[in-house]
């Protein structure tokens, strides 16, 4: 798997617009809290918000692997628009052209292509990593539904145009109940809740939505009634790899921040940091495990492009990337010292946006018990 060659060239033509463009807004972004139209702008003057929607459909039609290299050199620079742009592409458009209709396809895919936001809206107050235990509950009404519920921690809720949530619309128990709409904001009964302040990915729109009495047709449902659970969890299985790929971009950026502050700043000795051994030891840590990241998520992706049973690789890909940022960022921070906490270098940011990737599409926790449950499942056969 030529990863490094095949993909060199579109990996340093979008590694210098994003530089160029997108880097030099990200401490501002996430020192003030607010989702910049600037910056959706210069990911819309690319095409990138419908990389993965197909070209008929008028998006960019990119394979899995080059959009994880799209997904992990934006959050290389901002971990806040790595999130966004991740959510909208692996949760907002894929659902969408895996589960709509050709009509949904058209209405909906060259709008979201062309920037249009869409969020995805499966977490509740009572349904977290327990997505079974979905309450929004979706009442049939003379061919419509009549949708009442809330959903909590939702990307771009303030900011989405469109928003495909999961409902309950019978009375039987487990998951089977649960169906999907796509809805669209403005709406009456469509509403926005309090917004999130996190302490990290903080650029990033996070809010509640509800539904008050809220009418839908019967062709806003993505599939057949029953099936919405299901439809969630193979889009969480894409996602992964997004989450996964933001996770090594933060590992990454980590990393190379430590490199260079360890070759210019001096030990305790007047040397440069990076001549002491327990210095090279981390960076040697960091190295290891950015690649080894860097491989298992490709591969995971290139897997998705060819149609190969991904699952128990997005859970390792996503577990292991996420796992992976979180000592990158810590060291880093350790290797800088006082500088590291500081606002004079990005380190504290990296941190900060990196505990969403042990959160967001599945907890670490939930994915070794999807780990574990697929080795299982190996064993069997």
């Amino acid at each position: 798997m030529d990863f490094d060659i095949k993909y060199k060239d579109f990996r340093m033509e979008i590694r210098e617009y994003i530089e160029e463009k997108i880097a030099p807004l990200a401490p501002e972004v996430d020192r003030e809290q607010f989702y910049s139209k600037d910056i959706h702008q210069i990911i819309n003057d690319k095409g990138w918000w419908g990389s993965i929607v197909p070209k008929e459909y008028g998006g960019l039609g990119l394979s899995t692997v080059e959009y994880a290299i799209l997904v992990e050199e934006i959050s290389r620079v901002c971990g806040s628009t790595g999130l966004t742009f991740a959510a909208h592409n692996s949760l907002g458009t894929f659902p969408i052209y895996a589960f709509g209709n050709e009509e949904q396809r058209k209405k909906y895919l060259p709008d979201g292509a062309k920037g249009s936001l869409i969020a995805f809206g499966l977490t509740e107050p009572e349904a977290g990593s327990d997505a079974g235990g979905t309450k929004s509950r979706a009442e049939k009404d003379n061919g419509s539904y009549i949708l009442n519920g809330t959903k909590c921690w939702i990307t771009s809720a303030e900011v989405c145009d469109y928003a495909i949530v999961t409902a309950r619309t019978s009375d039987e128990g487990g998951v089977k109940g649960i169906s999907s709409f796509v809805l669209e904001k403005g709406w009456e009964g469509f509403s926005v809740g309090k917004e999130e302040n996190k302490c990290g990915c903080r650029g990033s729109n996070t809010a509640y939505l509800h539904f008050d009495d809220l009418k839908i047709d019967q062709s806003q449902r993505l599939g057949d009634e029953g099936v919405g659970f299901k439809q969630f969890m193979i889009t969480l299985d894409g996602g992964r790899i997004s989450i996964g790929a933001m996770a090594l971009g933060l590992a990454q950026a980590a990393m190379e921040l430590a490199l260079r502050y360890a070759d210019s700043h001096p030990g305790e000795d007047g040397k440069p940091l990076n001549r002491s051994q327990a210095i090279q030891f981390k960076l040697a840590d960091m190295g290891v495990q950015v690649e080894a990241a860097r491989l298992l998520i490709y591969k995971t992706a290139w897997m998705k492009d060819n149609e190969i049973p991904y699952t128990k690789y997005s859970a390792m890909c996503k577990l292991y990337a996420s796992e992976v940022a979180n000592y990158c960022t810590a060291t880093a921070i350790q290797i800088l010292g006082f500088d590291g906490i500081s606002e004079d270098y990005p380190a504290s940011r990296y941190f900060r946006d990196m505990k969403l990737c042990e959160i967001g599409e599945g907890t670490s926790e939930v994915q070794r018990i999807v780990i574990a449950r697929e080795l299982l499942k190996d064993l069997q056969k």
